[in-house]
Order: structure tokens, then C-alpha cells, then sequence
């Protein structure tokens, strides 16, 4: 009798727990549990977007997050990983307040990225701007007729092997390369125009790649004001309607180990590979 009772009450005891802890989860996605503003750390090339992206998504739906700071100390990247960011950025300064703090450089794909946020704050020194597309394709013609090696392409358009890394790029292919740089230039330029709510002509005259420090960024509207990552974070809290000192939270990293078992190439392996690709990045990185 004594071990029935016994029994019984462990099984209360669980089950007031498993309701005690449905209950929590239920109401920590809707009440805010607190005030604080979540840190988001974008480094290096940009060579994906998912991360960055399902981290937004995560804080957006956490009702206890007020803003977003994002550092970005980035030199850019590959085109689409950096405009799937910059759509996600868009959608996240939507709902809630969402303030960049730009690392030593923030250029091309980095400042892409960057755009759309409710406020973007420099330091003096930072590298931004860098408006423009490069694309790099390594000629091995050369090389191959040394060691005596010959390569035999069958196809089915004239086009169809554009940019082989086994022979040079003549007239014609690079007129329609050129074109398609372009475009994707233009795409960049619409952007930075729209997001900073300036004239699409002006953000033109900006966007022959060149790099401008934080301070002649801000005098000329592509970023708001000088400060380092605690002056985001402090003015992220301000414009969330903070009081104080907001409590900051930022996601763990995960090991490169966590890709190997998911059956994904990590993204240090990705970038040795070679493959032709569009980038918004600053030639040197």
C-alpha cells in the first residue's frame, strides 16, 4: 500500500512539472520576461546566409527581445547570401528596432547587408562603402598547355562553358558578362538608394567601389553616427524605450564538427572549393 502511495505521488509530482513547464513555454513566446536586445555577430566573408538568417527569424518571434544590434565586421561576400540577408534585415527593421554597429571593415556585401537597419553606427576608422561587384576568374590556359594537358568541352550552346577556367574570356563573352555585373550593380545600388532614402542618382555617384572611412560615411548619409558596439547597443535600448541598461543576449557558436554530422560542407572548406560567383567584396579580403 505504502509503494502505491509512493508511486502516486512521484507521478504527481512529474506531472505538476510537465504543466508547470508547458505553461512556461507557452507564455515566454508571447509575455516579455524582460528588456533586452539581442546580439547578432556577423565576421568575415559572407559566404551563407542560414545562420544569420534563422537568428534573426528566432529574435523576431521572441517577445522578451526589444531590438537587434548586429556587428558586422565583414568585407563582403557572394551576392545571393548577402542579398538573402539583406531581405531579412528589411523585415526584421519592420518589426522591431534593428541597429548596426560596423566593425574595423563593413565594405561591399558588408555594408549591402547593413543598409537596410534602423540606424547604422560607425567608428571613425571603420572601412565602409566599397558600392560595386567584382567577379574573379582564374585563366589556367597557360598552365595547361606547359604540363602538355588538353581539355575537350562538348556542348550544347555557344555559351555554355562562358568563364571555363581553360581558356581565356574573348570580346563577346566578356560584353555579357559585363552585362550581368551590371545588373547585379544596379540591384545593389536600388538598395543602398531605398534603404538610406536617398536619390538613386546620388547613391550612384557613390557606388564606383570606393571605400570611405565611418566619419566621411556619415557625412555622406551612409551611416548615421560615429560610436563603437557598447554606443549600438546603448542606443539600440534607447529607441526600444529601455530604461536602463539593457540586459544583451546573443545565440552560442556552433563547431564547425556540428556541419560534418549534418551532412554539410563547413563553410572554411566551402570557400577553397573553386566555383564562378558574383561577390559584393572587397577585392583585397
Amino acid at each position: 500500500m505504502k509503494i502505491k502511495k509512493l508511486f502516486f505521488w512521484i507521478i504527481i509530482f512529474f506531472g505538476a512539472l510537465l504543466l508547470l513547464s508547458a505553461v512556461i513555454t507557452v507564455f515566454s513566446k508571447d509575455v516579455s520576461l524582460g528588456e533586452k536586445v539581442a546580439l547578432i555577430r556577423i565576421e568575415g566573408p559572407i559566404l551563407q546566409s542560414r545562420d544569420v538568417v534563422e537568428e534573426l527569424k528566432g529574435y523576431l518571434r521572441d517577445g522578451s527581445i526589444k531590438a537587434v544590434v548586429v556587428r558586422v565586421d565583414s568585407p563582403g561576400g557572394g551576392v545571393v547570401p548577402s542579398q538573402e540577408i539583406f531581405e531579412e534585415m528589411k523585415k526584421a527593421a519592420a518589426k522591431k528596432k534593428v541597429v548596426v554597429s560596423m566593425g574595423s571593415v563593413a565594405a561591399s556585401g558588408g555594408y549591402y547587408i547593413s543598409a537596410p537597419a534602423t540606424r547604422i553606427v560607425a567608428n571613425p576608422g571603420t572601412l565602409t562603402g566599397s558600392i560595386g561587384v567584382i567577379m574573379e576568374l582564374p585563366n589556367l590556359k597557360g598552365l595547361m598547355e606547359k604540363i602538355g594537358v588538353k581539355t575537350e568541352v562538348v556542348k550544347s550552346g555557344r555559351h555554355k562553358d562562358i568563364a571555363s577556367v581553360f581558356r581565356g574570356i574573348g570580346p563577346e563573352e566578356r560584353q555579357i558578362l559585363q552585362t550581368v555585373m551590371d545588373d547585379v550593380h544596379e540591384q545593389f545600388i536600388t538598395a543602398v538608394a531605398e534603404s538610406r532614402k536617398i536619390p538613386v542618382e546620388y547613391a550612384r555617384r557613390l557606388a564606383d567601389g570606393r571605400i570611405f572611412t565611418g566619419r566621411q560615411a556619415k557625412k555622406l548619409k551612409l551611416v548615421d553616427e560615429l560610436g563603437d558596439l557598447q554606443d549600438a547597443i546603448k542606443l539600440a535600448g534607447q529607441l526600444s524605450g529601455i530604461k536602463g541598461e539593457p540586459e544583451v543576449v546573443m545565440k552560442k557558436e556552433r563547431h564547425p564538427i556540428y556541419d560534418i554530422l549534418g551532412g554539410r560542407v563547413p563553410e572554411g572548406v566551402k570557400r577553397l572549393l573553386p566555383k564562378m560567383e558574383l561577390k559584393y567584396l572587397l577585392p583585397s579580403a
